[in-house]
């Protein structure tokens, strides 16, 4: 017979301590602490360009040609371009980076999960393709400003299966434009930190081939 003895024998074994209110004031501290880290003072997202972008890379707001569900998020693999759609028949355009050679995977995704300053942990992939630089971080790399996934991550899943496809903040944003990731798109770090917010787990991420531009003007 189970007695309270064994319930309150098996919660423990099943559920950790509760985490202190100091313990969770001091991560968002050093978040917020990060986030200063990586944002430009007086930082304006349409004219701020500490990083040498191509100033058609900085966020702008564009017109769509046609509607398109409000909240979702288009990526043009060929401009470079990421679009979180608005409900207006606008969108906000951001400059990204896209995957190198054939490791880009076009797509439609679902934004299951999202995180601020993340921890990284190479897949087998990338350390089979290249352990001499990724299998030193089999363990995984706590978050922070020099962390590959940046400031905030967006999870890309298919149905219930987690694709490790990721859209990320990172530490290089002259990559930006360019052909660079293993498989993730990469924003600024102050792109996303503003992107973040307006994005809601459910919404779905149209990763296009690099052949075919998504129908917005700009």
């Amino acid at each position: 017979m189970l007695t309270r003895r064994h319930f309150i024998a098996g919660s423990l074994a099943l559920f950790s301590p509760p985490i202190s209110g100091t313990a969770m004031a001091s991560t968002a501290s050093q978040w917020a602490a990060w986030d200063a880290q990586v944002t430009p003072a007086n930082y304006d997202p349409a004219t701020s360009n500490p990083w040498g972008l191509n100033p058609r890379f900085l966020p702008q707001r564009v017109e769509t040609r046609r509607p398109l569900v409000p909240g979702d998020i288009h990526v043009d693999a060929v401009a470079r371009y990421l679009y979180f759609i608005e409900d207006d028949w606008t969108a906000m355009r951001y400059g990204v980076a896209i995957a190198r050679g054939n490791l880009y995977e076009a797509g439609v995704y679902t934004i299951r999960r999202k995180a601020k300053w993340p921890r990284w942990t190479p897949t087998a992939d990338m350390i089979r393709r290249d352990p001499d630089e990724y299998a030193q971080f089999a363990d995984g790399v706590p978050g922070g400003p020099t962390n590959p996934l940046g400031a905030r991550a967006l999870y890309l899943y298919e149905g219930d299966r987690d694709t490790y496809l990721r859209i990320h903040g990172t530490p290089y944003p002259r990559s930006i434009g360019g052909r660079a990731s293993s498989g993730c798109v990469r924003m600024v770090m102050a792109h996303i930190i503003g992107l973040y917010e307006r994005v809601s787990p459910g919404a779905t991420a149209h990763l296009y081939p690099a052949e075919r531009y998504v129908t917005a003007t700009g």
